[in-house]
């Protein structure tokens, strides 16, 4: 139902993946695109769900739009890895703006051992 609106947006939703370790990212869409999808009926735009390894995680019956939308992520190629190696979080308001959280935890920081003390004399001649 809505994915041709999903797949209208795909390439920018690409971008911002791509972008969300500098932060979040917000996507302005086209309120008429999903009314339009829905074909006149009743449906719930606003969504707030969460993607771990590509699959929804914090809702157990989230509502179409949002289920669509991490069907199109699965489908292509480049999304389909992003979004099974990192968590995000994926949040639409009333104002049909999508918010795109980059959700993973930080790496540990790798400490490195010195393996004894560097000698660093210089012999004077």
């Amino acid at each position: 139902m809505f994915s041709q609106a999903w797949n209208k947006y795909l390439p920018i939703i690409k971008i911002l993946l791509k972008r969300t370790p500098n932060g979040d990212q917000t996507l302005d869409m086209n309120k008429t695109d999903f009314e339009r999808a829905a074909g006149g009926r009743k449906a719930k735009f606003t969504f707030n769900v969460a993607l771990h390894k590509g699959r929804i995680q914090n809702i157990t019956s989230p509502p179409p739009v949002a289920k669509e939308l991490a069907t199109i992520l699965q489908e292509d190629e480049m999304t389909r890895k992003l979004v099974r190696e990192f968590d995000y979080e994926f949040s639409m308001n009333s104002s049909f703006q999508l918010l795109i959280k980059n959700m993973t935890p930080p790496a540990e920081p790798v400490i490195q051992a010195t393996g004894g003390e560097s000698n660093s004399e210089t012999v004077a001649e």
